[in-house]
């Protein structure tokens, strides 16, 4: 245990992955499967309930004097990313194949992190309160604003068939228990503050649900036979230059907008980040019937390259302002954010 707390490597990611070893040993069919999908179905609309309770509408207004910041880290996860995305299916299909590059463009549609967003700019000695508000308000918005995009971008652009009845499956089981969390709110933020656990168990629970029966589904129907070694070593390639490039727009654009180095920190960690959490439960809807597995992979690589360059990047930014302000650089966080999903 000791060893896996060293490792550069996101715990949960190895929990991902462990899962998808299980599915490609262990594929579920028949009976089992149908039994999976309504579990996956459950834990969904558990998920984006306790979503809905995690954001204050305190919180929500404490934050609105610094809507300038807020817009901004929208702009970038919301309209940044979709056109890099969309840009990038001039790889298609000679460098990636049309089931990943629909992979790629859907991590860059999906809203930002919460957790590892304000971690990463805690380190960095940023405005904290900001970026909770930040990445929560890109979480909320992100319920309606992914769904739309994918309708819009994906099945303009070949992508992806994204039906009406799709669509109602969003309301039903993403934004009406996200809704409910709100309104339940007052009644039980109380009981899930005391137990923490509960939450962890369900989002992370929920994640590896969604990727044990995307994978099933994936040996099932024989569609890694179409991906080699290579492949995967481009989306990574792909995912690390996305990243790349929205971590330097980001910057620059912090410092044409005329904003103040703390501010410009939160936008560059919560403008950059892909929620692993919430896109894959809103991969299971919104493909339902389309290779899930295949889909889901680019999301799962630029969670963990993310994680891999933002830690490093934080710290440096800590350093810094250490540095200036002649106070020690050493962040007991740090050994957290590494592994923050």
């Amino acid at each position: 245990m000791r060893l896996l707390r060293k490792l550069p490597i996101d715990g949960f990611v190895l929990s991902i992955l462990a899962t998808v070893a299980l599915a490609s040993v262990f594929p579920v069919a028949g009976a089992a499967a149908t039994i999976l999908d309504g579990m996956v179905k459950a834990a969904i609309v558990l998920l984006f309930f306790l979503y809905g309770t995690r954001l204050s509408p305190a919180e929500a207004m404490a934050g609105a004097r610094h809507w300038r910041l807020h817009l901004t880290v929208l702009a970038v996860t919301f309209v940044v990313f979709p056109l890099i995305g969309l840009a990038l299916r001039v790889l298609t299909p000679h460098v990636l194949s049309s089931a990943l590059y629909t992979g790629v463009l859907f991590a860059c549609l999906v809203p930002s992190t919460v957790q590892s967003s304000i971690a990463f700019t805690s380190v960095a000695r940023g405005n904290v309160p900001a970026a909770i508000v930040s990445a929560s308000l890109s979480n909320l918005l992100g319920v309606v604003l992914t769904p739309l995009l994918v309708v819009a971008l994906m099945t303009t652009t070949g992508g992806v068939h994204v039906s009406a009845e799709s669509f109602g499956e969003i309301i039903l089981r993403l934004l009406l228990p996200f809704l409910a969390g709100q309104v339940c709110r007052p009644l039980v933020a109380g009981l899930l503050g005391r137990h923490p656990l509960l939450t962890k168990t369900v989002d992370r629970g929920s994640v590896l649900l969604v990727v044990y029966s995307a994978f099933s589904a994936g040996m099932a129907e024989h569609i890694w036979s179409s991906v080699s070694v290579g492949s995967i070593a481009v989306v990574m390639a792909v995912c690390a230059g996305v990243l790349g490039v929205v971590l330097v727009l980001s910057r620059w654009a912090a410092k044409a907008l005329g904003f103040v180095r703390d501010d410009a920190i939160v936008i560059q960690f919560c403008g950059s980040k892909k929620s692993l959490a919430a896109g894959l439960p809103m991969a299971a809807v919104l493909f339902a019937g389309a290779p899930v597995g295949l889909i889901i992979l680019p999301l799962m690589i630029f969670h963990q390259i993310q994680l891999l360059v933002c830690s490093m990047l934080a710290a440096h930014h800590g350093r810094v302002a250490s540095e200036r302000a002649g106070t020690p650089s050493d962040d007991p966080t740090l050994d957290f954010v590494v592994r923050s999903p």
